[in-house]
């Protein structure tokens, strides 16, 4: 089914354009950057973010073949808007060493395994947590805020070698977690009118 996209987002994205030269970027890479950027209305993720666009197409694959989403908090989740995804925030408890958003992510890996892509646009400790299980991602977004924990989680990500999208500075947040993983949602794939994703 294709996506209907509303003249005011379909103006924006112009403006952003005008504003902002991104025909440089590859084809995933760019859908990321200017769905960030439109989410937060700030150009400078332009040069913030961080991804391969090999492992932005790989991801992309996975995603549209069924792929599980997990997030981090309900606010994720409510930004994606095709796509049905875990968040096991409300079950999890914290202990010693141990936050809510961590234990959160490990419930979330017993109940989906590997090759899922995580969303986490909150807590940069359940960033950090995701980096100490063997989860085997499809792809993690990593892009947590926050002055304490944030930017070295993000850094700590880029470190590990798995397929990422992730921010160098301490900005981030739920809605331009929910925006990367979105631009992948909307991105046609081979199969698909190469008309129906259209910004």
């Amino acid at each position: 089914m294709n996506r209907v996209v509303h003249p005011i987002e379909q103006e924006s994205f112009r403006r952003l354009r005008a504003r902002l030269d991104t025909s440089h970027f590859p084809p995933l890479t760019r859908a990321v950057v200017e769905r960030v950027i439109h989410s937060s209305a700030d150009l400078s993720y332009a040069g913030d973010l961080v991804m391969d666009e090999a492992e932005l197409v790989e991801a992309h694959a996975q995603l549209h073949a069924g792929a599980p989403v997990v997030v981090d908090v309900e606010m994720v989740a409510a930004g994606i808007t095709r796509r049905e995804s875990v968040c096991r925030l409300r079950d999890a408890r914290s202990g010693p060493g141990l936050t809510r958003s961590a234990h959160a992510i490990r419930l979330a890996y017993e109940d989906v395994g590997p090759g899922a892509l995580w969303v986490i646009g909150c807590a940069p400790t359940a960033l950090e947590e995701l980096l100490r299980l063997d989860a085997a991602p499809a792809l993690v977004v990593g892009l947590p805020v926050g002055f304490v924990g944030a930017a070295e989680s993000k850094a700590a990500l880029r470190e590990s070698g798995l397929p990422a999208v992730s921010n160098v500075s301490e900005k981030g947040g739920s809605a331009v977690a929910a925006a990367a993983l979105n631009a992948l949602l909307y991105h046609p794939t081979s199969h698909n009118d190469p008309s129906e994703e259209t910004l």
